[in-house]
């Protein structure tokens, strides 16, 4: 009884927003707060079992409340529900760094907020799963997944060498040391000193099964030193058994039973939606363009990216020898890149593409019960909903939604003309599957290790 005045609100209000001319999508009139269509049960939620076999952990990076809000809005309506808003467990993480000497730095990057949750430690913006004050290897997630039998799996629309994918199987006292020729911040971290090597070299070496996302400048570089000397690190990735692929059309036809280095773009992939920058005074109200002519042909979405990663994963369980299960982590990266541009449609293009890659994890644990699904931010950033009629200091532009109505977003934690900041806010965390009641309330970044380490039996 207490949801039917609530429907045939909405349902008016749909029906005077056509008459007054107004285009309304079916997903704005049809799903409001309370339609729980999609969602599983609690009792689905923790799962059958308290164990899981799988773990899917999609990390939207710079998408705080207000980026979800944004897309939200924007796409499916102010009472639609996002494929990302349909989990049952929801909770929040705070997401501060630390100083050499291990007090709070209020305000994270994302290479000491990935470390916070591949580590389960804190540690300096800045570095890639070390130690704060000693710049020692912590050991990863991935690492404890690999040592324990899973397959395991890393995408992304950033470069594979960018700090969220990086902090999964690599150790950089600094996350510009991207390939061979980027060393100049980690002298310890050289082959020649004893270390490990860059990023793209470490991730290769780690033999992850599937390693898909852009960077491919990185991965061309030539390697100086040590056994792989005078060849590029995609070379060091063939010799060690991995199939290269660049393009949709190859990664479709990847075979099952080797690696995959998947390498879409020079640099970070480009974005799905293009418009015009917020400005200082505003923009004209305007629609999202929604494609990228810096968008080559053939590159493939990232829910195209997940589910093939989730099909090559799945068919290494059957490996011999191999434990069932698989770890994968899955990142929106230029949700974050696009609002310190203070781009509004690059950003929710980003958001909508990571809420699609959403959607397959969810369908692929309703058909598999024991995986845990896990979706969260790696920090908060900086655009604001507003009123129309306020004026910002810094920089701001007016979007014409999906619902035909304007809506005004601000950017105003930086000078105009400088890259907008990351917050120190909280962000949401939210879960299905075993152990998936872990998220509920406020918890910290580096608890999210523990979560996955407990519901994978991680020795």
């Amino acid at each position: 009884m207490g949801s039917r005045p609530y429907r045939r609100r909405l349902a008016w209000s749909a029906a005077a927003l056509l008459v007054a001319g107004v285009a309304v999508p079916a997903t704005a009139a049809a799903s409001g707060p309370d339609d729980t269509s999609d969602a599983p049960s609690l009792s689905a939620a923790h799962g059958t079992k308290q164990k899981a076999k799988n773990v899917i952990l999609l990390i939207g990076d710079g998408m705080g409340d207000s980026e979800i809000t944004l897309a939200r809005d924007y796409t499916v309506g102010a009472a639609g529900r996002l494929n990302m808003d349909k989990f049952p467990m929801t909770g929040s993480y705070t997401t501060y760094s630390v100083d050499k000497n291990g007090k709070p730095d209020y305000v994270t990057d994302s290479a000491a907020s990935g470390t916070g949750w591949a580590t389960g430690q804190k540690t300096v913006n800045g570095r890639i799963s070390k130690t704060p004050g000693t710049d020692k290897p912590m050991t990863t997630i991935l690492e404890l997944a690999q040592r324990n039998g899973l397959a395991t799996g890393s995408v992304t629309t950033a470069e594979l060498t960018d700090a969220t994918p990086a902090v999964l199987a690599s150790h950089a006292t600094d996350r510009s040391c991207a390939g061979p020729a980027d060393m100049k911040a980690c002298p310890n971290d050289t082959i020649a000193k004893g270390g490990p090597g860059s990023i793209a070299e470490q991730s290769v070496n780690h033999k992850v099964d599937v390693l898909l996302g852009g960077g491919k400048a990185r991965f061309d570089q030539k390697i100086t030193e040590g056994r792989y000397k005078g060849l590029t690190v995609t070379e060091q990735a063939q010799k060690l058994g991995y199939q290269l692929v660049t393009d949709d059309k190859a990664l479709k036809n990847a075979r099952v039973g080797k690696p995959v280095l998947g390498l879409f773009a020079p640099g970070n992939v480009p974005v799905e939606w293009t418009g015009k920058a917020a400005a200082q005074g505003g923009t004209e109200p305007q629609r999202c363009v929604t494609g990228n002519p810096e968008r080559k042909a053939g590159t493939p979405s990232l829910d195209e990216q997940t589910r093939k990663a989730l099909q090559l994963l799945e068919a290494k369980q059957s490996g011999k020898g191999k434990k069932p299960g698989f770890f994968l982590q899955v990142e929106g990266a230029s949700i974050d890149k696009r609002d310190h541009a203070a781009d509004p449609c690059g950003q929710i293009g980003e958001t909508a593409a990571l809420d699609r890659a959403v959607k397959v994890a969810r369908a692929y644990a309703a058909k598999h019960p024991d995986t845990l699904v896990v979706t969260t931010a790696d920090h908060g950033h900086t655009s604001q909903i507003v009123p129309l009629e306020a004026t910002p200091p810094g920089l701001s532009s007016t979007l014409v939604t999906n619902e035909g109505q304007q809506l005004k977003v601000n950017y105003s934690t930086n000078t105009p003309g400088q890259a907008q900041e990351h917050t120190g806010t909280q962000v949401r965390i939210a879960a299905q599957g075993p152990q998936a009641h872990r998220v509920l309330g406020v918890t910290d970044q580096t608890q999210l290790f523990g979560t996955i380490r407990t519901a994978l039996s991680l020795r």
